[in-house]
């Protein structure tokens, strides 16, 4: 293309394509199209000698250049992308450092922007009315059967009949039933079915709970600010199973009386499903499900639901903050301090959390975080006046909190003269729960059997090939397996792939399958579920073991930091926490706040029915502060005790964080792109900001990849992130993953 003359009038579509380009391409509006195309429309372009798909970010009058290529197909009636969103994808390409083209791919799901179409299926009725469907019968018996059939079983269905359920109920072939249509007898037509899984689902309706006086207040403080259509961050801190779940659905019931939106967030796909089941037995209103384990029709039939308004709630994980709702009014993020909250694979960097507050911003909404242990930052922003507190003290209906008594493991070792995984007391506590008829969890973040092999000669231990980490042992599948990148050894070695000595490797550390196979030696007869990443693979796994738990199948739930995440048992009055330090050895600024949350989380299991609750933590470290805080669930002292180390370190929220992670396939070409980076920003930056030496990651290799970071810390983050969009130079051999705000400094 040349400069020349511009072309006139708003026939101009600027237009980002899906793949390649970070920068917008312009295209003529053929005049056929015009009216049709509209910024947020998904349009078909000609790139060279193919066609590739894009999306419209704007219509305008002139463009520098002639002789514009025209607009090949319009691909919705519909802008796909409202005002809004526009607003809220370039202020996460300016804050996250992501070019626009990736944020809109976030945005707009694979099933929205791919091949995925409604599903449509035929249905049957009569085209006649009852009597003369009486007399047309009588003749058909007598003249073709297999008509009068067909024509007795679709008069069954009131409303009709699926003609794939029709030839299956009939047992008859497609030819009478088009007999019946010719001769205008049935009718057939084109319907859109529902893919949702909610679709066939049915639940027993309930009423709005009586609240008592704290949740009555936080209620009233959410319903003023939605009246006054006024942009409100609210931080419900209470304790776990004081009722916040309550406070949400009847926040969302004044929402819908005043035709707003709502957007509801939750960190897993584990809390999906039951809070699902709340949402649909108090409300009529239709819900769209969004989360990545749906199917590609599923979540396109979602995402239109929402758009076309046929959805007034968008209930779902981390990227439902994008869904299309119509007048959103009300934003509720679920247990907010959760790090899956966090995009910490690839571009855009974005924080869920982060994203809502934005987002409800942008369209005046009432945005409500709550949790029983908040992040660092939310409570540090309630404590600047920049979000609103309401504190929840007492558990609803009057439930107490659990008894919480720790078990020092080093004494547990002594008794057992080595290695236990049950302490004495938890055991018998165990047992008398079982005996009279209540349930267990048991928790361990680590699963498989094993952790590691390693070899008694000469102490080598077995690595992933690929990755910085030991293999883990899975004695299910007899497998090695790496938990980064799954690469699997099976079965196992046995001779030491570095001295080469038979016999000498010996399996170390446990997980939650060797949990389970210990309990199991002690308490033959003792009924248990799993419930980690081996066991929920598949599509609908967390639902299923959940109902089973729930229905008393089994007497103990063993699992990872799934379970610790805001689920409902009334029947669970035992909690054990079987490694509770684990995580406090890694070097990360933020380990003592997700051991806390952690141990007050799984500790909220306990007790949430009539009966009374204990919690019991096996630990080696049975006098660390946070250990001691956890017990008491404390917030309040933990906050205070951490935010004056953050404060002496210049960690967040007192600094912004800012990593840069190199990796490629050479340490020497990653190390060096990394230097010439940082060189590059140290020679730009003003003075005050802290640059932090370049260090390998925590992973130092995943996949293949070797892997290097550095950070910047710095009070304000304001022009920095444009300058270090203009540094940033793309290189052949070595990716670069920019995050802001980064939730581990280590990993």
């Amino acid at each position: 293309m040349s400069n020349a003359q511009e072309v006139n009038l708003f026939t101009i579509a600027e237009v980002i394509l899906d793949d390649a380009l970070d920068r917008s391409l312009d295209y003529h509006i053929p005049k056929e199209l015009i009216g049709k195309v509209h910024a947020g429309s998904r349009v078909k372009i000609p790139v060279r000698k193919s066609h590739r798909q894009g999306t419209v970010v704007g219509i305008k009058e002139h463009s520098p250049l002639t002789q514009l290529q025209e607009i090949a197909e319009v691909l919705s009636d519909k802008a796909y992308i409202t005002g809004e969103l526009f607003r809220l994808a370039e202020w996460i390409s300016e804050y996250y450092c992501t070019p626009l083209r990736k944020v809109l791919k976030t945005i707009l799901p694979s099933s929205v922007r791919g091949k995925a179409k409604a599903k449509e299926q035929l249905l049957i009725k009569p085209a006649l009315s009852i009597n003369q469907l009486a007399s047309v019968c009588d003749e058909l018996r007598r003249t073709h059967p297999t008509q009068a059939l067909a024509l007795d079983t679709v008069l069954k269905f009131s409303k009709g009949i699926l003609l794939t359920k029709l030839l299956e109920t009939a047992k008859i072939s497609r030819s009478p039933i088009e007999s019946l249509i010719k001769k205008k007898i049935l009718l057939c037509q084109k319907i859109q079915i529902d893919r949702s899984p909610l679709s066939d689902e049915e639940y027993f309706p309930t009423k709005p709970k009586i609240l008592n006086d704290e949740q009555q207040e936080t209620l009233e403080k959410i319903k003023t600010s939605l009246d006054e259509h006024r942009f409100e961050v609210r931080l419900i801190h209470g304790v776990t199973g004081s009722g916040k779940t309550e406070i949400y659905l009847q926040a969302i019931e004044h929402a819908l009386r005043l035709n707003k939106g709502v957007l509801f967030q939750v960190p897993e796909i584990a809390l999906t499903s039951q809070m699902i089941e709340r949402l649909k037995s108090r409300f009529q209103n239709k819900i769209a499900i969004l989360h990545y384990r749906l199917s590609q029709g599923e979540r396109h039939d979602a995402w239109h639901q929402i758009r076309d308004g046929k959805a007034s709630i968008a209930i779902g994980a981390r990227s439902a903050i994008f869904s299309p709702l119509q007048n959103l009014g009300l934003i509720i993020v679920d247990e907010e301090h959760e790090a899956s909250y966090k995009q910490s694979e690839e571009t855009p960097a974005y924080h869920a959390r982060d994203v809502a507050v934005m987002r409800g911003k942008l369209v005046n909404a009432t945005v409500i975080l709550g949790s029983a242990t908040p992040s660092v930052e939310s409570y540090y922003n309630v404590k600047k006046g920049k979000y609103q507190l309401s504190i929840l003290k007492n558990r609803a209906d009057s439930a107490a909190m659990p008894n919480v008594t720790v078990v020092d493991m080093k004494a547990e070792f002594g008794k057992a003269k080595g290695f236990t995984l049950f302490s004495d007391y938890l055991l018998a506590a165990i047992k008398q729960r079982i005996e009279i008829g209540e349930q267990v969890l048991l928790f361990l973040n680590r699963r498989g059997y094993h952790t590691a092999q390693m070899c008694l000669s000469c102490m080598h231990t077995l690595q992933c090939s690929h990755c910085d980490v030991n293999l883990t042992f899975h004695l299910g599948d007899n497998v090695l397996a790496c938990h980064l990148c799954d690469q699997r050894l099976s079965p196992p070695p046995r001779k030491c792939p570095k001295c080469k000595i038979e016999g000498s490797l010996k399996f170390k550390g446990a997980g939650t399958e060797m949990v389970e196979r210990a309990l199991h030696a002690v308490l033959p007869e003792i009924r248990t579920l799993r419930l980690d990443a081996d066991t929920t693979r598949h599509k609908g796994s967390h639902e299923l073991l959940f109902k089973q738990f729930r229905a008393g199948k089994a007497d103990v739930l063993i699992g990872t930091q799934m379970i610790a995440k805001g689920l409902h048992f009334p029947q669970v009055t035992l909690v054990g926490v079987l490694n509770a330090d684990g995580n406090l050895q890694v070097p990360d600024f933020r380990a003592s706040e997700t051991v806390f949350q952690l141990l007050t989380q799984v500790a909220g299991r306990s007790g949430r029915g009539s009966l009374s609750g204990e919690v019991i933590i096996q630990t080696h470290m049975p006098d660390h502060s946070i250990i001691e805080l956890a017990k008491a669930q404390d917030y309040a002292r933990f906050f205070e005790q951490e935010i004056a180390v953050r404060e002496l370190f210049h960690y967040p929220p007192f600094t912004r964080l800012i990593k840069f992670t190199f990796s490629g396939k050479s340490a020497g070409v990653v190390q060096n792109a990394a230097t010439a980076l940082r060189e590059r920003l140290i020679r730009q930056l003003p003075p005050h900001f802290a640059m932090l030496p370049i260090v390998p990651c925590g992973h130092a290799k995943v996949k293949g990849d070797f892997r290097f970071q550095f950070l910047i810390k710095t009070e304000k983050l304001g022009r920095l992130l444009i300058l270090i969009q203009s540094l940033v130079k793309k290189e052949e051999d070595c990716r670069l993953f920019i995050d802001v705000d980064p939730l581990s400094t280590f990993f």
